[in-house]
C-alpha cells in the first residue's frame, strides 16, 4: 500500500501545482497584433481580453468594417499566444506526461 500513499501524495501535490498554474495563467498576459501592428489586443493567460489599441490613423468612417476586421486578427492572435504559452506551462508542470482529457486546462 505504500505505492497507493506515494501516488495519493503526487496527486495532492500536482493538484497543488495546477492550482498555482491557474493563477499565474490570470497573471500572465500576452499580446496580439494584426495589420502591422495597427491594432493590438492584450489578453491573459486565459483568454480573457484586456485591452484594445489601435492606430488613429484607423479612425476613419469608411474603414469601419477593415477595423473590425483586424480587431478579430489580433483578438485571434494573442488568444493562439495564451493557448501556446499556457500549453508550455503544463508542460513544465507535468514533465511532458500526457493528461487525459479532463484533466487538462
Amino acid at each position: 500500500m505504500k505505492n497507493l500513499g506515494d501516488m495519493m501524495k503526487q496527486a495532492r501535490e500536482l493538484q497543488g501545482k495546477m492550482e498555482q498554474l491557474q493563477t499565474e495563467l490570470e497573471t500572465l498576459e500576452v499580446q496580439g497584433s494584426a495589420g502591422g501592428g495597427m491594432v493590438n489586443v492584450t489578453m491573459t493567460g486565459k483568454g480573457e481580453m484586456t485591452k484594445v489599441a489601435i492606430d488613429p490613423s484607423l479612425m476613419k468612417e469608411d474603414e469601419r468594417e477593415i477595423l473590425e476586421d483586424l480587431i478579430v486578427a489580433a483578438s485571434a492572435d494573442a488568444k493562439g499566444k495564451a493557448e501556446r504559452a499556457a500549453q508550455e506551462k503544463m508542460k513544465e508542470l507535468t514533465g511532458g506526461l500526457q493528461l487525459p482529457p479532463g484533466l487538462g486546462l
